[in-house]
């Protein structure tokens, strides 16, 4: 299980790391795009987030992402099975969090829906974190 967890939390640096590349990356050559496009840049329709605050949002979620795996760290020192069954769904829907991060990524844009949907995630998986620390 530790092996398990070492390894979450080196791909979630990997990710934080990533992300703030990206962002730096990408924050000189967002400049050039609106005058080349006739000043309607693909973030400037209605619902898209400019690539600011996309960064900015991804950043904040790989910080809590983070938060909560050295929590998980921290309750995993001698845990019964039964309370490793009870982080299974959490560890699993960090991870889905992770790979709709990744696509957004990818893509390079996200809507302010798509944002939305990942923030409310994160706060239904941080309800879950409070509840296996109350369930000590």
């Amino acid at each position: 299980m530790k092996k398990v967890l070492f390894i979450s939390s080196v791909v979630l640096v990997m990710v934080f790391i990533a992300v703030y590349s990206f962002g730096q990356m990408g924050s000189g050559m967002t400049g050039g795009q609106k005058g080349e496009s006739g000043g309607m840049g693909m973030m400037e329709h209605k619902g898209m987030m400019d690539h600011g605050q996309m960064m900015s949002g991804m950043m904040d979620m790989s910080k809590q992402m983070s938060d909560m795996m050295g929590r998980m760290s921290g309750m995993m020192k001698d845990m019964p099975q039964a309370r490793m069954k009870q982080m299974s769904p959490l560890m699993k829907d960090m991870s889905h969090q992770m790979m709709e991060m990744s696509k957004m990524m990818d893509r390079g844009s996200t809507s302010d829906k798509e944002m939305k949907k990942l923030h409310d995630k994160m706060q239904k998986m941080q309800g879950m974190m409070t509840d296996l620390e109350k369930s000590k």
